[in-house]
């Protein structure tokens, strides 16, 4: 069993951002997070889709995440619980405590050490109801360009350019790569 191929970060591509907050002065605070999707996809990945199984107890609050060791011919487990989601409660809580439960076993770890991504949103990717600003649709995340880069399993670099290309946010210290892929944050 390759635990180190566990706790390797996650692509970019595997990560979700959603808002946080936004204050009156327009800036969003945006957190990273993984779904159990991507948690699911390394486990099979490393492990083997026989390799892994998972275990819901208390009405889903416990998940158990176990690894079969072909070594010793046991399964190891790792357990942790989970909190309810705004919507689909007992849903939201399964995934929760089966993503908490990964995070014991490496997967994603690195999401605890994202900086703060934090910028002032453009007038127009704001709307207010009954006094709170919210995200307009012509901020949409998701179609937004987010790259990363990563020392030592550490992450040094994290940028975001919106659909018009421009820089947004950027956090650490680009290493500039020779593939046109990783270039991109240079073209503004």
């Amino acid at each position: 069993m390759n635990l180190e191929a566990l706790r390797e970060p996650l692509n970019i591509n595997e990560i979700d951002f959603r808002v946080q907050s936004i204050n009156k002065g327009k800036y969003v605070t945006i957190l990273a997070y993984k779904d159990a999707r991507a948690d699911m996809n390394r486990l099979d990945k490393v492990v083997g889709a026989i390799g892994w199984k998972r275990e819901h107890l208390n009405n889903n609050h416990n998940c158990i995440v176990s690894l079969f060791d072909s070594e010793n011919k046991q399964w190891v487990s790792k357990e942790d619980v989970g909190t309810e989601s705004f919507t689909e409660k007992e849903k939201g809580l399964a995934s929760d405590s089966f993503k908490r439960a990964c995070f014991n076993w490496g997967i994603g770890r690195e999401l605890y050490d994202y900086p703060l991504i934090q910028f002032k949103l453009n007038d127009n990717e704001v709307d207010e109801y009954n006094g709170k600003l919210k995200l307009s649709y012509k901020a949409n995340f998701s179609d937004w360009r987010w790259f990363s880069q990563f020392e030592d399993g550490k992450i040094s670099f994290l940028g975001v350019k919106d659909t018009n290309e421009k820089l947004r946010f950027s956090w650490g210290k680009f290493i500039k790569e020779k593939t046109e892929e990783e270039s991109w944050i240079y073209t503004i």
